[in-house]
């Protein structure tokens, strides 16, 4: 610039904001909570009248250690749809919950114990659980203040806690309708069993490991057979036919051969089970490998397809199948247990072994022929059930056989520390004895395993008590069935909605097919189940359990004054029933409810009995992990059919896991977890709150050091969109606004967006579709504003006249969108909204979250001019490559010193730019629009095509205001300027 050429530096509109281009979001986010707590914005939002109620129930997370980052996912996305739906107009209500009872802080407790050389049976179990409530109360506020750190709101201050007096004494009434409405009972089957913490564990509480097994084939010795007609004469039946006669003197020596993975069974075998649909074949054995425990010429009974697998892990050379046996025959054998007759068995096993018909055995692997021990499976237990197998009492609570039991007595299944003990080996060596082990090897497969003490489980027969769930539920609620079952399938089925739909799928098909529910638990810390049994009385007994509401009563209200410890002081019993009935007769129970019933009793103590829950005791939406499945959301199902009739629930919101950037499951022993501390501290709690928005929630996320750079990337240019709304609405009056209908059409298409927006965020919230929204907002800001209309109206915003119609018509939209956008990405980026509206609005007690989400007039949606507008932007990708192309040849140094001829061959495209300033569009001091054909030299995007555009230079001279090239800068009143800024500096 030449002395003395104006400088108008000073005349221009350049925006003017204090909102920081670096957000410094891990030192300002705490300013923001503690502004948010200091103002009440969550019990003012509550002061809203007139508002329909949406309540998300919270899923309640363990208060037992720091939170990981599957917790952040968890309560980010209910933060999103709380934040949301209030947003949109509802009373979204959030009540934070902790699930405070069981075996996780039992165990950490015993811990402590061991290190201090402390024995848990020895100290009295008030003193044990009162330390058990101290460690649950000291990681709720750890779990607290690292929840809000997220930026997540609710009712902080009340949260619900399932140790809470109320909360144990509504878990106990819960538990007492089972008892009163018939469901309730007491029974002896397998369930899952932990040696190492002595107790029977919950599906929910089961994980699947990588585990090596025994496997055993094992000889069954044919002892005798039960032929049923048509194999015995007509005409005599005490008389042998031929052919009844020729199968006896045929199967005399032959055995049926079972495969196991569990040898520890073999002890507690009483049937072996086929399936009739299957092919069986009689084999012989030829010669035989070295080692082998094969015989040569011995004759078995084994499936067709799977004959050629056991001879070879048996090491038989070669073998010849003699005939089929057919399903008739097998189902007369009676078979000797492979311990029969053993020395030292004492008679222990000299009994005869049935074969059953069963649907559950399968050819897929094995012999064809299943091992049954109906204590120790559930397929086993059906099957002795229907056939009155008699059930075993052989393994005791620590793993080990009984002590009397011969051969085996006392011997570990597995050892206090969660190793394999001696039991298998020893049940091997005891058939190679006998003459029964026909192979043996090892196989590396899934088993279930405990998720606290991470030691390998087994199925074991105990008392335990039960909930019916096919049984007639006494209540009268008939409505959507009868029995739990029915209730539970109704509801998936008709009264609840599902997001994703597969989420309906996954938990009809366990409740389809589950077992009854097993409700004891043999602990110390919970909420015990409080009934009583009648002295000497058998379960089937009809008075076998006390049945009073009187005493429901007293337990209640004594639950509810001193907590659940009030059951295992001295004289309880004593308190409950005197006057009512004879303490002396009945017996107290000790047994916990499994704590998937306090969690699952939730919707009663929170949502039926707090002002801030639901008037129908019934939540909007569960939002949970998708193992809740066979968690929260099953037992809550369960629970509430039992006692409410119905699911507790109407959606029900389920998503992924968390990987690592490799897709791996993370792990410490891997080194490759993210805490969420971790991310806040680096990047800010909104960072981790756009990654969860910016993912598919539906399936496992990813998440690690790269990704976390693409979000804070993704921020980035975000904050730059509203930063320059700030900056351009600088000395924003209302009384600039111009009304739609005068605005240029440049505007009135931003206002169609707008409308358009309106309609998908609000859909996509409704939906709960984050990554929609997010995406949708994302490409807004990025593509239609900042690469488009932003680009596009800087000159005007910065050298138009203040009263110009085109910049009041610009700052009027900015206004428009500052709203819209603050309030849309608000349940997302809570702290940067925050500072968005501050910015703007700096009042002591305003906040954005105290905001709805504007009203957007419908009559902005025009959608001829979309589509005008979309050619128009079509042909100015076509100018803008042309003019990078020159750009990048240094041709040019900026676009406004192009002045394009761009010809145009469609003509509803040539026919949009007519009477548009195509030039300012297209950001060039000129350009020339013709319909004349394209020129051969001319620039084509083979994208758009039907457009050419020949380069031209602008002629003129460099307006010193507006630096826009035109011919008739200089000849103004004020020198180097166009017409345009020369009447704007006025």
């Amino acid at each position: 610039m030449c002395a003395d050429t104006p400088d108008y530096k000073d005349t221009i509109f350049l925006p003017e904001t204090e909102f920081p281009m670096r957000a410094g979001l891990p030192q300002r986010e705490p300013e923001w909570l503690a502004r948010w707590e200091r103002i009440g914005v969550y019990d003012r939002l509550r002061e809203k009248e007139g508002r329909a109620p949406f309540t998300l129930h919270d899923g309640p997370p363990y208060a037992n250690g720091h939170l990981h980052i599957g917790h952040a996912l968890n309560k980010i996305l209910k933060d999103m749809v709380v934040r949301s739906q209030q947003m949109m107009g509802r009373d979204a209500r959030y009540v934070p919950g902790w699930d405070c009872h069981g075996l996780p802080i039992e165990w950490k407790i015993e811990e402590q114990y061991r290190t201090r050389g402390l024995n848990k049976d020895e100290v009295d179990v008030v003193d044990f659980r009162q330390e058990c409530r101290k460690f649950a109360e000291g990681w709720i506020d750890i779990q607290r203040e690292e929840f809000k750190r997220l930026g997540v709101t609710g009712k902080w201050e009340k949260p619900y806690v399932t140790m809470d007096y109320h909360a144990e004494a509504v878990i106990a009434e819960e538990f007492m309708k089972f008892l009163m409405n018939g469901t309730l009972y007491q029974g002896s089957k397998p369930v899952m069993w932990s040696p190492v913490e002595k107790t029977a564990l919950a599906e929910a509480e089961v994980e699947y490991h990588d585990h090596t097994s025994h496997t055993i084939s094992v000889r069954f010795l044919v002892q005798g057979s039960n032929w049923m007609p048509p194999l015995v004469s007509s005409e005599d039946p005490g008389t042998m036919t031929p052919e009844w006669a020729r199968i006896q003197e045929e199967l005399k020596g032959v055995s049926v051969v079972i495969w196991t993975t569990t040898p520890w069974t073999i002890p507690q075998n009483r049937a072996v089970c086929f399936n009739p649909e299957i092919a069986y074949g009689l084999y012989e054995v030829g010669s035989v490998g070295e080692n082998s425990t094969a015989r040569p010429s011995e004759r078995l009974v084994i499936a067709d397809n799977l004959a050629e697998t056991i001879f070879k892990s048996a090491r038989v050379v070669d073998y010849t199948r003699l005939r089929q046996v057919e399903a008739n025959e097998l189902a007369g054998l009676t078979l000797a247990h492979p311990f029969r007759n053993l020395d030292g068995a004492n008679g222990e096993w000299d009994f005869g072994v049935p074969m059953l018909p069963g649907d559950h055995v399968t050819d897929d692997a094995g012999t064809g022929f299943v091992h049954t021990a109906p204590s120790h499976g559930d397929d086993d237990y059906q099957i002795g059930l229907k056939y009155n197998l008699p059930m075993t009492w052989n393994v005791m609570e620590d793993g080990s056989y009984r002590a009397d039991l011969p051969l085996f007595g006392g011997q570990q299944i597995i050892t206090p520390e969660g190793k394999e003990g001696p039991a298998n080996v020893s049940v091997i060596k005891a058939l190679h004895r006998a003459g029964a082990l026909f192979a043996k090897g090892k196989i590396k497969h899934s088993y279930p395993h405990s998720w606290r003490s991470k030691a390998p489980l087994i199925y074991r027969n105990t008392p335990q008590w039960f909930v019916a769930i096919d049984r007639p539920v006494g209540d009268g609620q008939d409505d959507y069935g009868t029995t739990i079952r029915q209730r539970a399938l109704t509801s998936i089925d008709q009264l609840v909605t599902w997001t994703p739909r597969t989420g309906r799928n996954r938990l009809y098909s366990m409740i389809e097919a589950r077992p009854d529910w097993v409700l004891s638990r043999q602990r110390a810390w919970g909420v015990p189940l409080t009934c009583f049994v009648k002295r000497g009385a058998k379960p089937t007994d009809p008075d076998f359990l006390l049945r009073d509401p009187a005493v429901n009563a007293r337990i209640r209200d004594a639950f509810e004054a001193e907590g659940a410890d009030c059951w295992y002081v001295a004289g309880a019993k004593e308190r409950f029933l005197g006057g009512l009935h004879d303490p002396e007769a009945y017996d107290q129970v000790f047994d916990i409810l499994d704590v998937w019933f306090d969690s699952g009793s939730t919707h009663a103590f929170v949502l039926r009995d707090r002002e801030d829950g639901s008037a129908d005791g019934i939540a909007d939406l569960y939002l949970e992990g998708t193992d809740q499945h066979r968690g929260w959301f099953h037992s809550s199902m369960l629970q509430a059919c039992g006692t409410k009739g119905r699911a507790p629930y109407r959606g029900v919101l389920t998503h992924g896991f968390t990987l690592d950037e490799k897709g791996m499951k993370m792990s410490k022993s891997l080194g490759n977890t993210i805490a969420p501390e971790q991310v806040v501290k680096e990047y800010g709690a909104d960072i981790l709150r756009l990654w969860v928005a910016q993912s598919d929630y539906t399936v496992d996320l990813r998440i690690g050091k790269e990704i976390l750079k693409g979000v804070a990337d993704s921020y980035r240019r975000l904050r730059n969109t509203m930063r320059f709304l700030l900056g351009n609405l600088k000395g924003w009056d209302a009384s600039e606004a111009v009304a739609p209908t005068e605005m240029p059409e440049l505007e009135r298409w931003v206002l169609h967006r707008l409308a358009e927006l309106d309609t998908e965020v609000r859909r996509g919230y409704a939906a709960y579709d984050f990554q929609g929204v997010f995406q949708k907002l994302f490409n807004f800001c990025t593509a239609d504003l900042s690469s488009f209309y932003f680009d596009i109206r800087k000159d005007a915003l910065y050298c138009d006249a203040p009263d110009s119609l085109r910049r009041r018509s610009a700052r009027t939209v900015l206004d428009l969108l500052f709203h819209r956008l603050t309030t849309w990405l608000a349940p997302i980026l809570v702290f940067t909204a925050e500072d968005v509206w501050l910015s703007r609005f700096p009042w002591d007690e305003g906040s954005v979250h105290l905001e709805d989400m504007p009203l957007t007039p419908a009559d902005w949606l025009d959608e001829p001019l979309a589509q005008k507008w979309a050619a128009v932007r079509q042909v100015r990708r076509a100018v803008t490559a042309a003019l990078e192309v020159q750009r990048t040849a240094k041709a040019i140094g900026a676009s406004l010193e192009a002045a394009p001829v761009v010809h145009v061959g469609d003509e509803a495209a040539l026919a949009a730019l007519r009477g548009l300033d195509f030039a300012d569009i297209c950001i060039t001091s000129d350009i020339v629009v013709t319909g004349d054909p394209i020129p051969s030299e001319a620039f084509r995007l083979p994208e758009v095509p039907g457009v050419g555009v020949v380069f031209e230079p602008a002629e003129g001279e460099k307006c010193q205001r507006c630096w826009k090239i035109l011919p008739d800068v200089g000849s103004h009143a004020h020198p180097a300027t166009c017409a345009r800024c020369d009447e704007a500096l006025g």
